[in-house]
């Protein structure tokens, strides 16, 4: 493990630690003091954010983009300190936390004998809408973690999100999507952040204008195991309460190839995600590179 690997498990095993302890409107303070310092430096993460608020927002002045993504820092760092403090929540805590229109989508599906699949951008805090699910609906559910460097680190996200009652997969090693599946023909529920994916097996969507890639995983997983498949937004307000929406569902297309079915059922994702995005931008974290356009790196930072 390299000197700055090492540095990063432990500021992270020091938010798990620390920031858990402190009184909420402690921690709500130093959230926004980090977010605001990262903001003033103008780093790599700071510009990129600004720079997809442009897409999102087109007509925004430089003055309002520069208070977009300063929104965007103060929300990112409260996704962080809601998540270090997230273990020792009560439940009660936890079930007061979140509220969600368009529940109905999501308790019906839950119902049903099918598999259920919700795929959600990098919005808010995912964590705590799990969380929520998991405690309010009593309802374990499934989800996908991405291999992070160094492995301890991956490790606490693991131990972190199983301690929220959730089942944690590796995103590598080829064999998620086969205990995916398997979950959903079982009646499970399965939750994957679906917005970003600029591998090989992307399907290219239109957002906010412009081309991107996103994972064709949920629109493949629903039809595979004829699960429903769910677009869910999440957004902070003023209060200390999250809000999120649980969109229509996606159906699979009665006609077309396989390969043409998913391409329609992403888009469709994405034309929900874009809405929720254009409506609560600086909740969006999204501080890399997103539109092919931007891939070229003498276009920008990422």
């Amino acid at each position: 493990m390299s000197t700055a690997e090492r540095l990063t498990d432990a500021l992270y095993g020091l938010g798990w630690s620390t920031v858990k302890k402190l009184p909420e409107p402690v921690a709500v303070r130093l959230g926004q003091t980090i977010a605001d310092t990262v903001w003033k430096q103008r780093g790599k993460g700071v510009q990129r954010l600004e720079a997809n608020y442009a897409r999102v927002v087109p007509n925004a002045t430089p003055e309002r983009l520069a208070e977009l993504s300063r929104a965007g820092m103060r929300s990112y760092l409260r996704y962080w300190m809601e998540s270090f403090r997230l273990p020792a929540w009560s439940a009660e805590r936890v079930k007061t936390g979140f509220e969600c229109k368009d529940v109905h989508h999501l308790t019906d599906g839950i119902a049903s004998p099918r598999g259920l699949i919700l795929a959600l951008p990098h919005m808010a805090n995912y964590d705590l809408a799990g969380a929520w699910v998991t405690t309010r609906l009593e309802t374990p559910f499934t989800t996908v973690a991405e291999r992070l460097k160094p492995e301890t680190l991956y490790d606490r996200f693991v131990a972190y999100r199983e301690g929220l009652g959730m089942e944690v997969l590796p995103h590598s090693g080829g064999t998620a999507f086969g205990t995916l599946a398997r979950r959903l023909r079982d009646g499970g529920l399965v939750c994957l952040v679906a917005d970003r994916d600029l591998s090989a097996s992307g399907v290219d969507v239109d957002f906010f204008g412009e081309r991107t890639r996103m994972p064709a995983g949920p629109a493949l997983l629903a039809q595979q195991t004829g699960a429903l498949l769910l677009p869910v937004t999440l957004w902070y307000d003023d209060s200390p309460v999250m809000k999120g929406q649980v969109h229509a569902p996606v159906e699979v297309p009665e006609s077309g190839t396989r390969a043409e079915k998913t391409s329609v059922m992403t888009q469709e994702l994405a034309d929900a995600f874009a809405t929720g995005i254009a409506d609560h931008p600086e909740d969006w974290h999204m501080l890399q590179r997103l539109w092919l356009a931007d891939l070229d790196p003498a276009k920008g930072p990422s």
